[in-house]
């Protein structure tokens, strides 16, 4: 049997601001994320196995996600740990806001990095991450294959 990509899609709420930019993102702003996961790998053929036909549950696949990304990026404010706007993260999190402090300037191509590397973690060893796609805009996305790293 060959081997069959399968993508789980997800959504949530950020907030951030890049520091140095010469532009409208320099403002703290917000986006409504859109990350496609997919994975491959080869459908358990074992008869008596309860995912018979799956490379993975999708529910197996969402509780990973959901806990690398979704749970700590949905409603958080992601900040460059250098940002100038280190007071306002400070006075944010003193307030009980979620407040993400990277080590990376909080761009799409730099997210979506970060998020194959924790994805890649947890995934079975049988099961490779094939590709992510953030999309931050209708019309703007960042995408990462594995191909590609």
């Amino acid at each position: 049997m060959g081997s069959i990509r399968i993508t789980k899609q997800f959504t949530f709420e950020t907030g951030h601001a890049l520091f140095g930019y010469d532009g409208k993102c320099r403002n703290v702003h917000g986006h409504s994320y859109k990350l496609s996961v997919t994975v491959i790998g080869t459908p358990i053929t074992d008869t008596d196995h309860v995912k018979l036909g799956m490379v993975i549950d999708f529910g197996d696949l969402k509780t990973i996600v959901k806990e690398e990304v979704v749970d700590k990026f949905d409603h958080a404010t992601v900040f460059n740990k250098n940002t100038p706007h280190i007071e306002l993260a400070k006075e944010l999190s003193k307030r009980g806001h979620n407040v993400i402090l990277a080590d990376y300037q909080p761009t799409s191509e730099n997210m979506v990095i970060d998020f194959a590397s924790k994805i890649r973690a947890r995934l079975p060893k049988n099961i490779q991450l094939h590709s992510l796609k953030l999309q931050e805009t209708e019309t703007s996305f960042a995408e990462w294959f594995a191909e590609d790293n």
